[in-house]
């Protein structure tokens, strides 16, 4: 079956070795992605974090030949509970027609102090 890896440039892919994304026969894999910016910064409120994070996974993804259309599963780290409702509109924002499967749970931390959000997902095109 034929791999396709997808960079996006982040300074974290050579260090640990991954992919932004994986496309493999039909499926593409998108891997904990934050709220980076064009400058490789991460700022603003959760919202703000999560919105910019479905961006960069709509970039992955058009990489891979899909768009978020194509999206059934995402998986939600977030590092303040409080913060679900506002990471919550931000996904249906992006997803309200899709509805694809989904988790969101709090995590201890994430790779920076202001990284807020990082969200998984993954796609399955036709094949």
């Amino acid at each position: 079956m034929n791999r396709q890896n997808i960079a996006s440039g982040a300074p974290w892919e050579d260090i640990a070795a991954y992919s932004r994304a994986v496309k493999v026969g039909n499926v593409i894999y998108v891997s904990g992605t934050t709220g980076t910016d064009g400058e490789g910064k991460v700022t603003g409120d959760a919202y703000t974090q999560a919105t910019q994070t479905l961006k960069n996974i709509a970039a992955a993804l058009e990489q891979a030949g899909a768009s978020l259309e194509q999206v059934v599963r995402t998986r939600i780290y977030i590092t303040n509970i409080d913060d679900w409702q506002e990471v919550s509109r931000a996904h249906r924002d992006a997803f309200d027609a899709i509805r694809p499967a989904t988790t969101l749970v709090q995590v201890a931390g994430l790779i920076a102090p202001t990284m807020l959000v990082e969200i998984e997902a993954e796609a399955v095109v036709s094949a």
